[in-house]
């Protein structure tokens, strides 16, 4: 056999012996496959979640250490006695009956998102005006900066203010099923079915949250 035959018969080896092609989600710190339902972890300085396996997920689960990526925790927690003072709403200046809240650590401040047709709507809290939700519920105070948010749901048309901790990744989940489905200036039927859906998941998914001795 010439040169030529042994040359491709080399060639022919190395391509049988590379790695295939895999189709689908890979971690975004090491870059092995992962499922479609994967963990998050928070890059704390840019303020964007991270798709990661297993291994990398772990490696960020220590609350205690000063990291730079932080692990998404699988904690929610109800609180049955939330109270929301007649006028409270309306001094968080935020336009709509939902939001979700969570303690930015980089920028250190507390941050309020609410949904709408472009994705979700950063509001800053007035400091005054959520010290005195805080005050009224010093429960919610156990929520982890970074990583985990405040659910807030205001009815429209009366009822009780509910209020629920839960992975901060779930609530960018409920933001961008809300960008595709929103329809209008309130966004539609099918939007609210979905918020409707979100929340029963919650609660299904959700203990109550311990008051602080």
């Amino acid at each position: 056999m010439g040169a030529s035959g042994k040359g491709l018969r080399i060639l022919q080896r190395i391509a049988s012996q590379r790695p295939q092609t895999v189709e689908g989600e890979r971690c975004d710190m090491c870059a092995v496959p992962i499922a479609d339902a994967h963990q998050h972890v928070v890059n704390v300085s840019e303020r964007h979640l991270m798709c990661v396996c297993r291994g990398c997920y772990l490696l960020f689960t220590d609350d205690t250490a000063e990291l730079r990526f932080r692990a998404v925790p699988d904690r929610y927690l109800s609180f049955p006695n939330f109270a929301l003072a007649p006028g409270r709403w309306d001094e968080l200046e935020i336009p709509v009956g939902l939001a979700f809240v969570f303690r930015n650590s980089a920028l250190g401040r507390t941050i309020a998102f609410y949904p709408g047709p472009a994705g979700a709507t950063e509001s800053e809290l007035p400091l005054a005006a959520w010290d005195d939700v805080l005050a009224a519920n010093p429960a919610l105070t156990q929520l982890s900066a970074d990583t985990e948010a405040l659910l807030l749901r205001v009815p429209e048309h009366g009822g009780e203010p509910e209020c629920f901790l839960v992975p901060i990744d779930a609530c960018y989940q409920l933001v961008g099923e809300l960008r595709r489905l929103w329809r209008g200036f309130d966004g539609g039927q099918d939007a609210r079915r979905a918020i409707d859906t979100f929340f029963d998941t919650v609660r299904s998914r959700s203990r109550v949250a311990k008051e602080p001795s």
